[in-house]
Protein backbone atom coordinates (compact mmCIF):
# COMPACT_ATOMS: atom_id res chain seq x y z
CA UNK A 1 0.00 0.00 0.00
CA UNK A 2 1.40 3.41 -0.97
CA UNK A 3 1.79 6.18 1.59
CA UNK A 4 -0.78 8.30 -0.28
CA UNK A 5 -3.33 5.50 -0.22
CA UNK A 6 -2.82 4.96 3.51
CA UNK A 7 -3.17 8.69 4.17
CA UNK A 8 -6.47 8.72 2.30
CA UNK A 9 -7.68 5.74 4.33
CA UNK A 10 -6.85 7.47 7.59
CA UNK A 11 -8.58 10.62 6.36
CA UNK A 12 -11.67 8.59 5.51
CA UNK A 13 -11.60 7.03 8.97
CA UNK A 14 -11.43 10.45 10.64
CA UNK A 15 -14.15 11.86 8.37
CA UNK A 16 -16.39 8.95 9.35
CA UNK A 17 -15.71 9.75 13.00
CA UNK A 18 -16.65 13.39 12.36
CA UNK A 19 -19.93 12.32 10.75
CA UNK A 20 -20.63 9.93 13.62
CA UNK A 21 -19.96 12.70 16.15
CA UNK A 22 -22.60 14.87 14.50
CA UNK A 23 -25.11 12.04 14.79
CA UNK A 24 -24.20 11.32 18.42
CA UNK A 25 -24.60 14.98 19.32
CA UNK A 26 -28.29 14.80 18.42
CA UNK A 27 -29.09 11.52 20.19
CA UNK A 28 -31.27 11.32 23.27
CA UNK A 29 -30.01 10.37 26.68
CA UNK A 30 -31.96 7.10 26.39
CA UNK A 31 -30.16 6.19 23.16
CA UNK A 32 -26.71 6.80 24.62
CA UNK A 33 -27.56 4.97 27.84
CA UNK A 34 -28.89 2.04 25.83
CA UNK A 35 -25.59 1.51 24.05
CA UNK A 36 -23.77 1.65 27.39
CA UNK A 37 -26.13 -0.94 28.83
CA UNK A 38 -25.45 -3.20 25.86
CA UNK A 39 -21.70 -2.64 26.23
CA UNK A 40 -21.79 -3.70 29.88
CA UNK A 41 -23.80 -6.83 29.06
CA UNK A 42 -21.53 -7.79 26.17
CA UNK A 43 -18.43 -7.39 28.33
CA UNK A 44 -19.93 -9.90 30.74
CA UNK A 45 -21.06 -12.37 28.08
CA UNK A 46 -17.75 -12.22 26.19
CA UNK A 47 -15.51 -12.20 29.25
CA UNK A 48 -13.75 -15.46 28.42
CA UNK A 49 -12.82 -14.36 24.90
CA UNK A 50 -11.51 -11.04 26.22
CA UNK A 51 -9.41 -12.69 28.93
CA UNK A 52 -8.05 -15.23 26.45
CA UNK A 53 -6.95 -12.45 24.11
CA UNK A 54 -5.34 -10.64 27.01
CA UNK A 55 -3.48 -13.78 28.09
CA UNK A 56 -1.90 -13.97 24.62
CA UNK A 57 -0.80 -10.34 24.96
CA UNK A 58 0.69 -10.97 28.40
CA UNK A 59 2.59 -14.04 27.19
CA UNK A 60 3.98 -12.08 24.26
CA UNK A 61 5.03 -9.10 26.35
CA UNK A 62 6.34 -10.73 29.50
CA UNK A 63 9.98 -10.50 28.36
CA UNK A 64 9.72 -7.17 26.56
CA UNK A 65 8.11 -4.70 28.98
CA UNK A 66 8.84 -3.73 32.57
CA UNK A 67 6.95 -5.10 35.57
CA UNK A 68 4.92 -1.92 36.01
CA UNK A 69 3.67 -1.98 32.42
CA UNK A 70 2.98 -5.70 32.65
CA UNK A 71 0.80 -5.12 35.70
CA UNK A 72 -1.22 -2.52 33.80
CA UNK A 73 -1.51 -4.85 30.80
CA UNK A 74 -2.97 -7.81 32.68
CA UNK A 75 -6.71 -8.31 32.81
CA UNK A 76 -8.48 -10.67 35.18
CA UNK A 77 -12.03 -11.30 36.33
CA UNK A 78 -11.83 -8.54 38.93
CA UNK A 79 -10.61 -5.92 36.41
CA UNK A 80 -13.28 -6.99 33.94
CA UNK A 81 -15.95 -6.70 36.63
CA UNK A 82 -14.64 -3.22 37.44
CA UNK A 83 -14.92 -2.30 33.74
CA UNK A 84 -18.55 -3.41 33.70
CA UNK A 85 -19.27 -1.51 36.90
CA UNK A 86 -17.62 1.59 35.45
CA UNK A 87 -19.71 1.47 32.25
CA UNK A 88 -22.91 1.13 34.25
CA UNK A 89 -21.83 3.96 36.54
CA UNK A 90 -21.30 6.21 33.50
CA UNK A 91 -24.72 5.26 32.16
CA UNK A 92 -26.31 6.18 35.51
CA UNK A 93 -24.90 9.71 35.44
CA UNK A 94 -27.24 12.59 34.52
CA UNK A 95 -27.36 13.46 30.83
CA UNK A 96 -24.60 16.02 30.28
CA UNK A 97 -25.79 17.25 26.87
CA UNK A 98 -27.97 20.32 26.33
CA UNK A 99 -27.80 21.11 30.05
CA UNK A 100 -28.56 24.81 30.49
CA UNK A 101 -25.65 26.60 32.17
CA UNK A 102 -26.88 30.18 31.77
CA UNK A 103 -30.22 31.81 30.95
CA UNK A 104 -30.38 35.59 30.59
CA UNK A 105 -32.95 38.02 29.22
CA UNK A 106 -31.07 40.64 27.24
CA UNK A 107 -34.30 42.55 26.55
CA UNK A 108 -37.96 41.77 26.28
CA UNK A 109 -38.35 38.77 23.99
CA UNK A 110 -34.57 38.43 23.52
CA UNK A 111 -33.27 35.48 25.55
CA UNK A 112 -29.75 34.07 25.71
CA UNK A 113 -28.97 30.56 26.92
CA UNK A 114 -25.70 28.65 27.19
CA UNK A 115 -25.98 24.90 26.80
CA UNK A 116 -23.48 22.06 27.11
CA UNK A 117 -22.42 20.28 23.93
CA UNK A 118 -19.82 17.65 22.90
CA UNK A 119 -16.32 18.58 21.80
CA UNK A 120 -16.70 16.45 18.65
CA UNK A 121 -13.94 13.99 17.77
CA UNK A 122 -11.38 12.85 20.33
CA UNK A 123 -8.11 11.05 19.64
CA UNK A 124 -6.83 9.10 22.64
CA UNK A 125 -3.42 7.41 22.70
CA UNK A 126 -2.78 5.11 25.64
CA UNK A 127 -0.12 2.61 26.70
CA UNK A 128 -0.40 -0.87 28.20
CA UNK A 129 -3.85 -0.61 29.81
CA UNK A 130 -6.60 -2.26 27.72
CA UNK A 131 -9.23 -1.39 30.34
CA UNK A 132 -8.65 2.25 29.38
CA UNK A 133 -10.27 1.51 26.01
CA UNK A 134 -13.58 0.72 27.68
CA UNK A 135 -13.43 3.67 30.08
CA UNK A 136 -12.68 6.09 27.26
CA UNK A 137 -15.35 4.66 24.97
CA UNK A 138 -18.02 4.85 27.69
CA UNK A 139 -17.25 8.46 28.55
CA UNK A 140 -17.07 9.49 24.91
CA UNK A 141 -20.43 7.90 24.06
CA UNK A 142 -22.18 9.29 27.15
CA UNK A 143 -20.96 12.78 26.26
CA UNK A 144 -21.86 12.46 22.56
CA UNK A 145 -18.29 12.43 21.27
CA UNK A 146 -16.72 10.15 18.68
CA UNK A 147 -13.29 8.77 19.53
CA UNK A 148 -10.26 7.42 17.68
CA UNK A 149 -8.22 5.06 19.84
CA UNK A 150 -4.60 3.95 19.64
CA UNK A 151 -3.51 1.51 22.31
CA UNK A 152 -0.06 0.10 22.88
CA UNK A 153 1.07 -2.65 20.53
CA UNK A 154 1.70 -4.91 23.53
CA UNK A 155 -2.10 -4.94 24.13
CA UNK A 156 -3.15 -5.33 20.49
CA UNK A 157 -5.19 -8.53 20.91
CA UNK A 158 -6.92 -7.26 24.04
CA UNK A 159 -7.74 -3.93 22.41
CA UNK A 160 -9.03 -5.63 19.27
CA UNK A 161 -11.36 -7.83 21.35
CA UNK A 162 -12.64 -4.92 23.41
CA UNK A 163 -13.10 -2.65 20.39
CA UNK A 164 -15.19 -5.38 18.74
CA UNK A 165 -17.43 -5.46 21.82
CA UNK A 166 -17.88 -1.67 21.78
CA UNK A 167 -18.69 -1.57 18.07
CA UNK A 168 -21.06 -4.52 18.45
CA UNK A 169 -22.98 -2.60 21.11
CA UNK A 170 -23.16 0.44 18.83
CA UNK A 171 -24.55 -1.62 15.96
CA UNK A 172 -27.13 -3.26 18.20
CA UNK A 173 -28.20 0.17 19.45
CA UNK A 174 -28.52 1.38 15.84
CA UNK A 175 -25.78 3.95 16.26
CA UNK A 176 -22.76 4.32 13.92
CA UNK A 177 -19.94 1.97 14.87
CA UNK A 178 -17.57 4.55 13.40
CA UNK A 179 -18.20 6.54 16.59
CA UNK A 180 -15.48 4.40 18.20
CA UNK A 181 -12.60 3.34 15.95
CA UNK A 182 -9.09 2.03 16.40
CA UNK A 183 -6.03 3.56 14.76
CA UNK A 184 -3.85 0.80 13.29
CA UNK A 185 -0.35 2.10 13.99
CA UNK A 186 1.87 5.04 14.85
CA UNK A 187 1.84 6.26 11.27
CA UNK A 188 -1.94 6.61 11.51
CA UNK A 189 -1.56 8.63 14.71
CA UNK A 190 0.99 10.88 13.00
CA UNK A 191 -1.43 11.45 10.11
CA UNK A 192 -4.31 12.24 12.47
CA UNK A 193 -2.22 14.75 14.43
CA UNK A 194 -1.92 16.80 11.23
CA UNK A 195 -5.70 17.19 10.91
CA UNK A 196 -7.03 19.82 13.32
CA UNK A 197 -10.02 20.10 10.96
CA UNK A 198 -11.06 16.54 11.79
CA UNK A 199 -9.99 16.07 15.43
CA UNK A 200 -10.89 18.42 18.27
CA UNK A 201 -8.86 17.13 21.23
CA UNK A 202 -5.93 14.74 21.66
CA UNK A 203 -5.52 12.90 24.96
CA UNK A 204 -2.26 10.99 25.45
CA UNK A 205 -2.34 8.59 28.41
CA UNK A 206 1.10 7.32 29.28
CA UNK A 207 4.62 8.45 30.00
CA UNK A 208 5.81 12.02 30.09
CA UNK A 209 7.82 11.27 26.93
CA UNK A 210 4.62 10.24 25.14
CA UNK A 211 2.78 13.39 26.20
CA UNK A 212 5.63 15.66 25.13
CA UNK A 213 6.03 13.94 21.76
CA UNK A 214 2.32 14.37 21.01
CA UNK A 215 2.34 18.02 22.05
CA UNK A 216 5.31 18.69 19.76
CA UNK A 217 3.66 17.00 16.77
CA UNK A 218 0.28 18.71 16.53
CA UNK A 219 -1.66 21.97 16.50
CA UNK A 220 -4.69 20.17 17.95
CA UNK A 221 -5.25 20.95 21.66
CA UNK A 222 -3.62 18.27 23.85
CA UNK A 223 -4.88 17.28 27.28
CA UNK A 224 -2.33 15.29 29.23
CA UNK A 225 -0.21 14.98 32.32
CA UNK A 226 3.49 14.87 33.04
CA UNK A 227 5.00 12.49 35.56
CA UNK A 228 3.04 11.43 38.59
CA UNK A 229 5.60 12.48 41.20
CA UNK A 230 3.18 12.51 44.14
CA UNK A 231 4.16 13.42 47.69
CA UNK A 232 2.76 12.69 51.12
CA UNK A 233 3.84 15.12 53.82
CA UNK A 234 3.71 13.77 57.38
CA UNK A 235 3.33 16.79 59.60
CA UNK A 236 4.50 17.11 63.20
CA UNK A 237 0.89 16.48 64.27
CA UNK A 238 0.44 13.37 62.12
CA UNK A 239 -1.07 10.36 63.86
CA UNK A 240 1.44 7.51 63.60
CA UNK A 241 -1.01 4.73 62.78
CA UNK A 242 -2.82 6.86 60.20
CA UNK A 243 0.41 8.04 58.61
CA UNK A 244 1.77 4.52 58.18
CA UNK A 245 -1.53 3.23 56.79
CA UNK A 246 -1.84 6.07 54.27
CA UNK A 247 1.75 5.75 53.07
CA UNK A 248 1.26 2.00 52.68
CA UNK A 249 -1.94 2.50 50.69
CA UNK A 250 -0.46 5.30 48.58
CA UNK A 251 2.61 3.21 47.68
CA UNK A 252 1.43 -0.39 47.61
CA UNK A 253 -2.26 -0.42 46.70
CA UNK A 254 -1.21 -0.10 43.02
CA UNK A 255 2.46 0.93 42.70
CA UNK A 256 2.38 1.47 38.93
CA UNK A 257 -0.44 4.01 39.04
CA UNK A 258 0.36 7.65 38.31
CA UNK A 259 -1.25 8.66 41.63
CA UNK A 260 0.94 6.36 43.74
CA UNK A 261 3.12 8.05 46.34
CA UNK A 262 6.76 8.37 45.30
CA UNK A 263 8.21 10.64 48.01
CA UNK A 264 7.30 10.97 51.69
CA UNK A 265 8.33 14.15 53.50
CA UNK A 266 8.52 13.95 57.31
CA UNK A 267 8.55 16.88 59.73
CA UNK A 268 11.76 16.73 61.76
CA UNK A 269 9.81 16.88 65.04
CA UNK A 270 8.02 13.66 64.10
CA UNK A 271 10.85 11.88 62.27
CA UNK A 272 12.09 9.85 65.26
CA UNK A 273 8.54 8.62 65.82
CA UNK A 274 7.39 8.05 62.23
CA UNK A 275 10.46 6.79 60.36
CA UNK A 276 10.95 3.59 62.39
CA UNK A 277 7.23 2.87 62.14
CA UNK A 278 7.33 3.31 58.35
CA UNK A 279 10.41 1.09 57.97
CA UNK A 280 8.97 -1.62 60.21
CA UNK A 281 5.74 -1.68 58.21
CA UNK A 282 6.97 -1.23 54.64
CA UNK A 283 10.32 -3.02 54.41
CA UNK A 284 8.84 -6.50 55.14
CA UNK A 285 6.27 -5.83 52.42
CA UNK A 286 9.03 -5.54 49.82
CA UNK A 287 9.29 -1.75 49.60
CA UNK A 288 12.77 -0.41 48.90
CA UNK A 289 13.22 2.63 51.12
CA UNK A 290 15.69 5.34 50.13
CA UNK A 291 16.34 8.05 52.70
CA UNK A 292 18.15 11.36 53.02
CA UNK A 293 21.07 11.57 55.50
CA UNK A 294 18.75 12.71 58.30
CA UNK A 295 16.49 9.70 57.67
CA UNK A 296 19.42 7.29 57.64
CA UNK A 297 20.72 8.72 60.91
CA UNK A 298 17.44 7.59 62.49
CA UNK A 299 17.04 4.31 60.55
CA UNK A 300 20.52 3.20 59.35
CA UNK A 301 19.10 0.29 57.34
CA UNK A 302 17.57 2.66 54.79
CA UNK A 303 19.12 2.91 51.36
CA UNK A 304 20.74 6.18 50.34
CA UNK A 305 18.58 8.62 48.38
CA UNK A 306 20.32 10.45 45.54
CA UNK A 307 19.29 13.88 44.29
CA UNK A 308 17.61 12.23 41.28
CA UNK A 309 15.23 10.35 43.57
CA UNK A 310 13.29 13.53 44.37
CA UNK A 311 12.19 13.77 40.73
CA UNK A 312 11.57 10.07 40.17
CA UNK A 313 8.27 8.42 39.28
CA UNK A 314 9.22 4.88 40.21
CA UNK A 315 6.02 3.02 39.33
CA UNK A 316 7.37 0.19 41.50
CA UNK A 317 7.63 -0.49 45.27
CA UNK A 318 10.38 2.08 45.83
CA UNK A 319 9.84 5.03 48.16
CA UNK A 320 12.00 8.10 48.76
CA UNK A 321 12.01 9.55 52.29
CA UNK A 322 13.16 13.01 53.34
CA UNK A 323 13.15 14.86 56.66
CA UNK A 324 12.11 18.51 56.32
CA UNK A 325 12.41 21.29 58.88
CA UNK A 326 8.76 22.32 58.73
CA UNK A 327 5.74 22.89 56.51
CA UNK A 328 7.54 25.69 54.66
CA UNK A 329 10.30 23.33 53.54
CA UNK A 330 7.76 20.68 52.57
CA UNK A 331 5.89 23.20 50.41
CA UNK A 332 9.15 24.36 48.81
CA UNK A 333 10.16 20.77 48.03
CA UNK A 334 6.78 20.06 46.41
CA UNK A 335 6.98 23.25 44.35
CA UNK A 336 10.42 22.22 43.09
CA UNK A 337 9.92 18.51 42.52
CA UNK A 338 6.16 17.92 42.26
CA UNK A 339 4.44 17.25 38.95
CA UNK A 340 1.14 19.02 39.85
CA UNK A 341 -0.66 15.67 39.96
CA UNK A 342 -1.68 14.81 43.55
CA UNK A 343 -0.20 15.89 46.88
CA UNK A 344 -1.30 14.95 50.41
CA UNK A 345 -0.74 16.05 53.99
CA UNK A 346 -1.28 13.87 57.05
CA UNK A 347 -1.90 15.92 60.19
CA UNK A 348 -4.32 16.61 63.03
CA UNK A 349 -3.37 20.29 62.88
CA UNK A 350 -6.19 21.97 60.94
CA UNK A 351 -4.19 25.19 60.51
CA UNK A 352 -1.35 23.29 58.81
CA UNK A 353 -3.83 21.31 56.73
CA UNK A 354 -5.68 24.44 55.59
CA UNK A 355 -2.44 26.09 54.58
CA UNK A 356 -1.30 23.01 52.65
CA UNK A 357 -4.65 22.83 50.81
CA UNK A 358 -4.48 26.52 49.97
CA UNK A 359 -0.84 26.76 48.86
CA UNK A 360 -0.13 23.53 46.98
CA UNK A 361 -0.73 24.01 43.26
CA UNK A 362 -1.73 20.57 42.02
CA UNK A 363 -4.71 18.95 40.37
CA UNK A 364 -5.48 17.13 43.62
CA UNK A 365 -4.58 18.27 47.14
CA UNK A 366 -5.65 15.94 49.97
CA UNK A 367 -5.78 15.99 53.76
CA UNK A 368 -5.61 12.71 55.69
CA UNK A 369 -6.41 10.64 52.59
CA UNK A 370 -4.45 8.44 50.23
CA UNK A 371 -3.27 9.91 46.93
CA UNK A 372 -4.81 6.84 45.28
CA UNK A 373 -8.23 8.51 45.55
CA UNK A 374 -7.26 10.70 42.56
CA UNK A 375 -9.34 8.69 40.11
CA UNK A 376 -12.40 9.39 37.98
CA UNK A 377 -14.35 6.37 39.21
CA UNK A 378 -13.64 7.17 42.86
CA UNK A 379 -14.64 10.80 42.28
CA UNK A 380 -18.00 9.62 41.01
CA UNK A 381 -17.31 10.38 37.33
CA UNK A 382 -17.98 6.74 36.42
CA UNK A 383 -14.53 6.52 34.83
CA UNK A 384 -11.86 8.83 33.46
CA UNK A 385 -10.60 9.49 29.98
CA UNK A 386 -7.25 10.60 31.36
CA UNK A 387 -5.50 12.81 33.91
CA UNK A 388 -4.70 16.44 33.26
CA UNK A 389 -2.07 18.37 35.17
CA UNK A 390 -2.63 21.50 33.10
CA UNK A 391 -4.70 24.46 34.19
CA UNK A 392 -6.85 25.07 31.13
CA UNK A 393 -10.15 23.36 30.24
CA UNK A 394 -9.91 20.34 32.57
CA UNK A 395 -7.73 19.36 35.52
CA UNK A 396 -7.19 16.15 37.47
CA UNK A 397 -9.18 13.03 36.54
CA UNK A 398 -11.09 13.97 33.40
CA UNK A 399 -14.62 12.64 33.29
CA UNK A 400 -17.59 13.73 31.23
CA UNK A 401 -17.30 17.42 32.13
CA UNK A 402 -13.86 17.53 30.54
CA UNK A 403 -15.28 16.26 27.24
CA UNK A 404 -17.83 19.03 26.89
CA UNK A 405 -17.88 22.54 25.54
CA UNK A 406 -20.88 24.84 25.25
CA UNK A 407 -22.89 26.86 22.75
CA UNK A 408 -24.75 30.15 23.10
CA UNK A 409 -28.31 30.11 21.81
CA UNK A 410 -30.11 33.40 21.23
CA UNK A 411 -33.86 33.57 20.62
CA UNK A 412 -35.41 36.86 19.54
CA UNK A 413 -38.33 38.39 17.70
CA UNK A 414 -36.70 40.44 14.99
CA UNK A 415 -34.31 42.20 17.37
CA UNK A 416 -31.66 44.39 15.72
CA UNK A 417 -28.34 45.61 17.15
CA UNK A 418 -28.88 49.10 15.69
CA UNK A 419 -31.77 49.62 18.12
CA UNK A 420 -29.30 49.36 21.01
CA UNK A 421 -26.55 51.53 19.47
CA UNK A 422 -25.69 55.19 19.94
CA UNK A 423 -26.75 57.76 22.55
CA UNK A 424 -30.44 57.12 22.00
CA UNK A 425 -30.16 53.33 21.84
CA UNK A 426 -32.21 51.10 24.11
CA UNK A 427 -30.44 49.76 27.21
CA UNK A 428 -30.03 46.03 27.72
CA UNK A 429 -31.91 44.54 30.65
CA UNK A 430 -29.53 41.64 31.43
CA UNK A 431 -31.95 39.90 33.78
CA UNK A 432 -30.89 36.47 35.09
CA UNK A 433 -33.60 33.83 34.58
CA UNK A 434 -34.07 30.46 36.30
CA UNK A 435 -32.09 27.75 34.53
CA UNK A 436 -35.03 25.36 34.54
CA UNK A 437 -37.64 27.78 33.21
Amino acid sequence: MSADTKTLQIQALAEAARQASRQLATTTSAQRNAVLGLLASHLESQAQAILSANLEDVRGAIDTIDASSLQRLKLDAAKLAAMVQGVRAVAALPDPLNRVQLRRELDGGLELTRVACPLGVLCVIFESRPDALVQISALALKSGNAVLLKGGSEASRSNEALLAVVQGALREAHLPETAVQGLPDRAAVAAILLRPDLVDLVIPRGSNALVQSIQAATRIPVLGHAEGVCHMYLDAAADTEMAVALVRDGKLQYPSACNAVETVLIHRQAAARLLPALATDLAPRGVELRGCPACRAIVPSLGEAAEADWDMEYGTPILALKVVADLDEALAHIRTHGSAHTEAIVTDDTTAADRFLAEVDAAGVFHNASTRFADGFRYGFGAEVGISTGRIHARGPVGIEGLLSYRYLLRGHGHRVEDYSGPSGKPFRHVELPLDS
